[in-house]
């Protein structure tokens, strides 16, 4: 059986909102915030019931803005 080595963080394309919290030093409730206040923003991937963050564009969004 083939082991599976996991992807660092920096590397993954999207990061679920407890990643992102980690990564970015946002906390959850605040992503959660950010994701209702930005519904259809580029930086989101909706899953389903589920939302991802793209951290690319995520970074991008973090570095225009000057408050959370």
């Amino acid at each position: 059986m083939e082991e599976r080595v996991p992807i660092p963080i920096w590397r993954k394309y999207s990061l679920s909102v407890e990643e992102s919290a980690e990564y970015f030093g946002i906390g959850e409730k605040r992503l959660y915030a950010l994701i209702h206040e930005h519904e259809g923003a580029n930086f989101l991937l909706e899953l389903g019931s589920h939302v991802r963050i793209k951290r690319v564009l995520m970074e991008k969004y973090l570095d225009e803005v000057t408050t959370l």
